[in-house]
């Protein structure tokens, strides 16, 4: 649904908003004036309730949004609503008379149609908890817990406390091995290293009583350092068992939906972990805080499939042979595993953060929540609404839905008394998470005219900062070769450096195609638009090693032509020749992932970063051609010269070639070398020799 099929509801927030009522109708050619309110969300209340009988509406303002909603709700309202910030994000800002560009792209973009939905993963917990910790901390927990969810105790140490009188949830003790899995399928394994198994104890206080070192408390567990093995614990729990300074049987597993690990370190060590498991460590107010969390986790959840793989055109290896490990690199969940010539992405562990998408070189991974083509049409929308609207060096914000959209607002809100807020060039544009944001991205921003693009990095996306800045050095090096000056990409943590940005060259002419979910697709579009917009004709750009263009560099001198490295691409970057010996190469289809390189027998192959522009970087061009060998029986060519005289030098020594007969059907097609053998029946087979 276009603008003008909205119901536009602007409010100046009681005159602090420079809104240019005839200005933004002109710009998103609204087709009738546009009404500015002043207090929308007070007296002027009953005209946005005299709107809800129309059939869209879109509000510019967020922050009186649950009262707009229950506005709509209590008149019965069917009316889709939608809400969009245009006053911490445009008009509360130094330059506020000078946003009306800006406050038109955010209303156009905020009326595009809601991206297609994707798949869900689905998640269930029945409430089923484990807390793992010390002995005090994880008991009061445990009770805490028992009116509302399943608690079980893990006692990792004995530091006070004392097992309940009622055996109301398990408990156990022993030292955490593994914790693996999800909200709802955890599995937790661990060693049973004190002699007492709280599991089997009765709790009837023998050994306690006979322990002649005092050894044995009300948590049932033996103080080893105080134990002098007289064992008069084990004579007394006598049939019961649960005393045995020798158990054999050690590791013990179990499944929980939960996890409250209260230890000092966390037991699972990565930069997002999975949901369901919380490791507030020894702080009293986080772990209140993980219990208040905990209590809400249980029922049935879903989130979305955040991910897309094809493993047909993954670079990750082939053969047994790696190649391409990007996306195992930089997963934060662990969700990415290697499987064989592929990987395996566990879509409960993914976090959406689209990491693995940003570096695959091929676009096996692609991020679906939204989907590139989806983020395609917001940057045009926006961009061509600014540039329409009379805006001009637009500098996009990225910023991600938590974190990033707080620190984007609170410089909004204090652009009073010495503050700035945005500069009115500077457009923000929310994601589900900034890691999400590469190559294509960037590059499809400035084909559609962006000066720039900034992504605001926050305390939870600093394991990506690497990754992020790869993507931009790469974009930068490739802008500054073909002459677009200036710097383009940036990442920062704090607002205020946007006001320092100086604008950077883009292009002329803005793209008009639409951003593809083919990675390697988008990026042909965009390369060629660049390039034939520059200002500075290139034909080649060198690039840094790790680069996802390139060529190859064939040894011709020890490259038999074998072709190994044919099956090995899984880009079809290489080519074989039907009609003679000749290994051939379509450059712009190569991702530089090596394993051409690393299945090469004779280590012939080298890999040459750099970006290649104009109709031979798409057409097949020959690397290695050889003279075809031909079967010395029928004639036909079956192979090249130089591959059967160099298996004829290193075999020609060997036992098992030692007649001219044997090294004469080397030199025969598959099917001239079956007849000779039929036909040689009186040669010596491998059944003639006994073991």
């Amino acid at each position: 649904m276009a603008i003008r099929d909205k119901t536009l509801k602007l409010c100046s927030c009681n005159k602090t908003i420079p809104l240019d009522a005839a200005a933004l109708g002109s710009a998103l050619k609204s087709g009738s004036p546009i009404t500015v309110h002043t207090e929308l969300c007070r007296k002027e209340a009953g005209q946005f309730q005299a709107a809800l009988g129309d059939e869209s509406l879109l509000v510019g303002c967020t922050q009186e949004a649950p009262l707009f909603g229950e506005l709509a709700e209590a008149a019965g309202s069917r009316a889709e609503l939608r809400f969009v910030n245009i006053r911490e994000m445009a008009g509360w800002s130094a330059e506020g008379g000078q946003a009306t560009p800006k406050i038109a792209a955010l209303l156009a973009a905020a009326a595009l149609p809601e991206p297609e939905p994707v798949p869900n993963v689905e998640y269930k917990s029945a409430g089923q908890v484990l807390v793992i910790g010390p002995s005090a901390a994880a008991l009061e927990w445990a009770k805490r817990f028992s009116t509302h969810l399943q608690p079980s105790v893990l006692i990792t140490r004995v530091e006070g406390g004392e097992l309940p009188a009622e055996r109301s949830f398990p408990v156990w003790s022993g030292k955490p091995v593994r914790v693996s899995g999800w909200l709802g399928a955890f599995e937790v394994e661990w060693l049973q290293e004190n002699p007492i198994d709280l599991d089997v104890c009765t709790r009837c206080n023998k050994c306690i009583d006979v322990c002649p070192e005092n050894a044995i408390d009300f948590s049932y567990q033996i103080d080893l350092e105080k134990c002098k093995a007289h064992r008069q614990c084990v004579a007394a729990c006598g049939e019961i068992g649960a005393v045995d300074f020798a158990r054999a049987e050690r590791v013990r597993k179990e499944s929980f939906d939960l996890v409250l690990d209260l230890s000092k370190e966390p037991l699972l060590r990565m930069p997002d972990l999975p949901q369901g498991y919380f490791a507030p460590g020894t702080d009293p107010l986080e772990q209140a805080l993980a219990a208040a969390k905990l209590a809400q986790l249980v029922g049935e959840f879903e989130k979305p499939r955040f991910f897309v793989y094809r493993e047909k055109i993954c670079a990750h290896a082939r053969s047994g042979i790696e190649g391409c490990n990007r996306c195992l690199e930089v997963c934060s969940t662990g969700a990415i595993r290697a499987d064989g010539d592929h990987v395996r992405v566990e879509p409960h562990l993914c976090a959406g953060c689209g990491g693995c998408a940003t570096v695959c070189p091929s676009g096996a991974m692609t991020y679906a929540y939204p989907r590139v083509s989806d983020i395609g049409t917001r940057l045009k929308t926006l961009l061509s609404t600014y540039r329409e609207a009379g805006g001009a060096d637009a500098c996009l914000v990225f910023h991600n839905t938590e974190a990033g959209r707080q620190a984007v607002q609170a410089v909004g809100r204090k652009a009073v008394r010495g503050g700035k807020g945005l500069p009115a060039r500077a457009i923000p544009f929310e994601v589900f998470h900034i890691a999400s944001i590469g190559l294509d991205t960037l590059l499809g921003a400035i084909c559609y005219g962006a000066s720039q693009v900034v992504v605001v990095s926050t305390k939870e996306s600093e394991h990506y900062v690497a990754a992020l800045r790869e993507q931009m050095a790469l974009g930068e090096a490739i802008l500054n070769a073909l002459g677009y000056e200036g710097r383009h990409f940036e990442l920062i943590q704090e607002i205020e450096p946007l006001w320092q940005l100086k604008p950077a060259a883009t292009v002329a002419k803005p793209a008009t195609f639409n951003l593809s979910p083919e990675k390697r697709t988008t990026l042909d579009f965009e390369l060629d638009h660049l390039a034939r917009n520059a200002p500075r004709k290139v034909e080649e750009i060198p690039l840094p090693a790790g680069a996802p263009f390139g060529a190859l560099v064939v040894n011709k001198q020890t490259c038999t032509l074998c072709k190994a490295c044919i099956g090995a691409c899984p880009e079809s970057a290489l080519l074989d020749a039907a009609d003679a010996p000749r290994l051939r190469f379509i450059e712009r289809n190569c991702v530089q992932c090596g394993l051409c390189a690393e299945t090469c027998p004779e280590d012939a192959i080298q890999l040459v970063p750099r970006l290649l522009f104009g109709p031979q970087a798409k057409e097949a061009v020959t690397l290695n051609e050889a003279e075809p060998f031909h079967c010395v029986r029928c004639g036909k060519p079956f192979g090249t010269r130089q591959m059967v005289d160099s298996m004829l030098g290193k075999l020609g020594g060997h036992s098992m070639f030692a007649g001219d007969g044997a090294l004469r059907r080397l030199q025969m097609c598959g099917d001239c070398r079956v007849v000779d053998m039929m036909e040689n029946r009186a040669e010596a087979t491998i059944f003639d020799f006994k073991k």
